[in-house]
């Protein structure tokens, strides 16, 4: 199978891998980001739901305080007693002992008189009946006022009771002090973002506000609905997204405003999600990796596996035809031989009769002579190359032999004669005469040399060199086979011995000379290296071990 195949085939089991993986835990992800976010929302909303009712709760029970202190006050006193100075000034100790909210207390008769006063002001004998907040006190009978600056030239509101006393009506007024007022609503802030405040019908603040200003300033809110339930709203206030809760008062026209930044609100549990997100990526990461990791050893494993199969396929095929080329030379072989005897007996016949003198004065005789010599070369020359045939052709099956390694190489290089000579190849052999001989099989090693010479033939091409050499390294002989090529490309040596892969062109070449060189000397315990030559081309060097301790584990491990 092609390389891009694996390719493919490494990707499409990656992806499938992934989306059973992946999908169900992004999907998980997903679930718990939509809980998440929704527990968040209706969290944030009841947490601020509940502080603004409680808030409204404490700011209405503390007017209603007020205006029961003010009331016991009118309906203990009369008017007559109330508009005593000393009287009032006893009073108002009396309240300011145990509430310190008051700034001062005023009585008013009918007719809007300020009658007595007790306070840091001089407010004394002004006439308040064209006021608004005197007319609502003797309407409603109980009046609070909104924030205004007044006579006193600074925020503040008052609280009125009107008393009817023997057919008189008057009125009983407190000045409240906005700063404890103010704090009083100023203490739910939250964060450095969270506000709180009141705001009259008109928007204008009633106490001071981090985001929209000082008293009486103009509020900044999205519409809103405001009533007896707290009406959340969100939106972008200057960049910064909020959360306001409102919610009217029942004791006087205010709405009380709070208002949450929800990443600061709840900014830890914000750093929990954080934490699942980085926890579900690095799940993610890790799936993904292992995946990759696992799916690349597999198709690895394929290919090494497919290649193996291939290698076996085409060695079972080259020992098939190897086979079948020992049979065909065995039997060109023999039917060469049967003439060659009855020519080689006929040339003896003649030799003989030559002997004998029966040519004796003949004048051809010297190139009879010269004649039957050519003849017995040529048979001679003709049955070593049926003798070197029968050897080639026996059996392919692993055996050990006394192999004479010099011998062997000679040998098989003479099969290659005319192509050498064809080529103008010239061979160098540096053959170590006191190389022992070694305990291998004869043909695979001969397998081996004709493999690499018709490897060096192929890059040489015309007119270039061979060397071969051998030599003892202690245990192993060594044999070295270098052309003058032009080499194996430095990043493609790791390669040549793979199957299938050549360096040749398209057609030229099959890629599984090396792949079963490699693997017949594995067999007899040998190894092969290639390097390039600092000179030029390429250098093989095989090893073979003196005995072939392989065959000797085959042969124990085979039942009598």
């Amino acid at each position: 199978m092609k390389p891009s195949l694996y390719l493919q085939l490494k990707w499409k089991l990656t992806a499938t891998a992934l989306s059973f993986s992946l999908i169900p835990l992004f999907l998980l992800g997903f679930v718990l980001h939509g809980q998440f976010s929704k527990s968040y929302e209706e969290k944030l909303r009841s947490n601020l739901r509940l502080t603004v009712l409680n808030k409204a709760d404490a700011i209405d029970m503390f007017l209603g305080e007020r205006v029961v202190q003010l009331q016991n006050i009118a309906n203990t006193n009369s008017f007559a007693d109330i508009s005593q100075q000393e009287k009032l000034n006893g009073l108002f100790d009396a309240i300011y002992s145990t509430s310190s909210s008051f700034i001062d207390l005023g009585v008013f008769d009918q007719q809007g008189n300020h009658v007595a006063y007790c306070g840091p002001y001089d407010l004394k004998n002004i006439n308040y009946q064209d006021q608004r907040w005197f007319n609502q006190a003797m309407l409603k009978g109980i009046y609070i006022s909104d924030v205004f600056m007044g006579y006193r030239n600074f925020p503040h509101f008052i609280i009125a009771v009107k008393r009817r006393e023997q057919g008189r009506t008057w009125i009983l007024r407190a000045t409240i002090d906005s700063d404890v007022f103010n704090t009083l609503v100023s203490s739910v802030r939250t964060g450095r973002f969270g506000d709180a405040y009141l705001i009259n019908s008109d928007l204008l603040l009633q106490t001071s506000s981090r985001r929209s200003g000082m008293i009486l300033a103009k509020a900044e809110l999205p519409s809103f609905s405001a009533g007896s339930e707290v009406n959340i709203v969100r939106w972008d206030d200057h960049g910064t997204g909020m959360v306001a809760g409102i919610m009217a008062l029942n004791m006087v026209d205010w709405s009380l405003v709070v208002l949450e930044n929800p990443g600061e609100e709840l900014s830890p549990v914000l750093r929990d999600q954080s934490l699942v997100f980085v926890l579900l990526f690095v799940c993610a990461l890790m799936i993904s990796s292992g995946t990759y990791f696992a799916i690349t050893s597999i198709v690895r494993k394929l290919m090494k596996t497919d290649k193996e199969k291939a290698l076996m396929d085409a060695t079972v095929m080259q020992s098939s035809k190897m086979a079948s080329l020992g049979k065909m030379a065995a039997g060109v072989a023999h039917e060469v031989n049967n003439p060659l005897s009855i020519i080689r007996e006929s040339a003896g016949w003649i030799r003989d009769m030559i002997t004998d003198g029966d040519f004796e004065g003949v004048a051809a005789l010297p190139n009879l002579e010269e004649a039957l010599a050519d003849i017995e070369r040529h048979v001679e020359r003709a049955r070593s190359v049926t003798h070197r045939m029968l050897g080639f052709a026996r059996s392919m099956e692993p055996v050990q032999d006394d192999v004479d390694l010099n011998q062997l190489v000679r040998e098989t290089v003479s099969f290659l004669d005319n192509e050498i000579l064809y080529r103008t190849i010239l061979v160098n052999y540096n053959l170590s005469p006191e190389l022992p001989s070694i305990s291998t099989d004869f043909n695979q090693v001969q397998q081996v040399v004709l493999n690499l010479m018709e490897n060096a033939i192929d890059a040489v091409g015309n007119e270039g060199t061979i060397s071969l050499s051998t030599r003892r390294d202690g245990d192993f002989v060594e044999l070295e086979v270098s052309d003058t090529g032009p080499g194996i490309p430095q990043e493609l040596l790791s390669r040549v011995f793979d199957p299938f892969f050549t360096t040749k062109a398209a057609g030229e070449g099959t890629g599984l000379g090396l792949s079963i060189i490699y693997t017949i000397l594995k067999k007899v315990g040998g190894d092969i290296k290639a390097r390039n030559l600092p000179e030029g081309g390429a250098q093989f060097t095989v090893r073979l071990p003196l005995v072939n301790m392989n065959v000797y584990e085959q042969e124990e491990s085979c039942p009598e």
